[in-house]
């Protein structure tokens, strides 16, 4: 007996529309598909919960000075030796490692926020609200950005105190690169209909900038995050190495790379400097692979 085939029901599972995926699932797919990039997202992940567990992986003292502990070589009491003050390398790295997170965070955090209401109300309103608020992020950005952090640091000394002194002084100092970016997106984007069409019928400006500007401006914004966050963290690493930083009473990844100005160190003890060294750099290499494949996943023309 031969078997006629359903015509009908074949034809309509070829033709059943398939379930469409959503611009940030594509994103996200693309980006777990790019290997270096998930290393890199794995290796910061790593070294960020090694950081925030350092009172639970080490119990030694972070800032007790032990004078008959100096300069020791990898131990199994002491896995990364010890400093020129006695002080243990693996509990300093540890603990640097949050603090010098923390600054990059907390900047590139600060700095998005400023940078992108400046320049979303420049290219929103334009005119001389624009004229005045790039004017003075023209002024924020001529001053050479090292070296006024460390005269701004200077005057603040006393007045804030500590690591957040550094934070402070870095994210006034830092958002005027994200204004010009945002500003320009804005600029571009507003003159698209949707956006006519919801100034025509009343929409309140904030309103029209918040839900319909931003949204299309966050992927440039998430993009510049990365690299962002990688800059803080190499300006913290350089100011804390010239001693214009973190003070050096508080454990960072730049001022343990501080103690490798001394010859006798560098040469001798590799132990004391050689671990920051490689965290910093291995961490920063990861946040622009990380980076990288972000700005891969979101744009819709890459293959890669």
């Amino acid at each position: 007996m031969e078997i006629v085939p359903n015509h009908n029901q074949t034809q309509t599972s070829a033709t059943k529309p398939q379930k469409s995926m959503s611009p940030w699932a594509i994103a996200r797919r693309k980006f777990f598909k790019n290997k270096l990039a998930v290393i890199s997202l794995i290796y910061l992940t790593a070294i960020a919960v090694l950081s925030l567990l350092a009172p639970y992986i080490t119990t030694a003292d972070v800032t007790k000075v032990n004078i008959g502990d100096m300069s020791l070589p990898p131990s199994s009491e002491h896995w990364l030796g010890t400093d020129t003050s006695g002080r243990d390398v693996f509990t300093r790295l540890l603990y640097g490692g949050r603090v010098s997170l923390l600054v990059g965070v907390t900047c590139t955090t600060f700095i998005l926020i400023i940078g992108t209401i400046i320049g979303s109300v420049a290219g929103y309103f334009g005119g001389w609200v624009d004229n005045v608020l790039m004017r003075f992020t023209d002024f924020m950005l001529n001053f050479p950005f090292l070296v006024f952090v460390i005269v701004l640091n200077a005057v603040l000394f006393g007045v804030i105190s500590g690591v957040w002194l550094l934070i402070f002084v870095i994210s006034m100092l830092g958002w005027g690169g994200v204004a010009r970016l945002v500003r320009s997106k804005i600029l571009s984007e507003k003159e698209n209909e949707y956006i006519l069409a919801a100034i025509s019928v009343g929409g309140k400006p904030y309103k029209i900038i918040g839900k319909h500007l931003l949204p299309n401006v966050l992927t440039t914004v998430i993009v510049q995050a990365t690299i962002l966050f990688a800059g803080m963290i190499v300006a913290e690493s350089a100011l804390s190495y010239l001693g214009f930083g973190v003070p050096q009473e508080v454990p960072s990844w730049g001022n343990m790379l501080s103690a490798s100005q001394q010859p006798e160190v560098l040469q001798n003890m590799p132990w004391i400097w050689m671990p920051p060294a490689l965290v910093l750099i291995l961490t920063i290499l990861s946040i622009n692979f990380i980076g990288e494949g972000i700005k891969d996943a979101l744009n819709p023309k890459s293959f890669r």
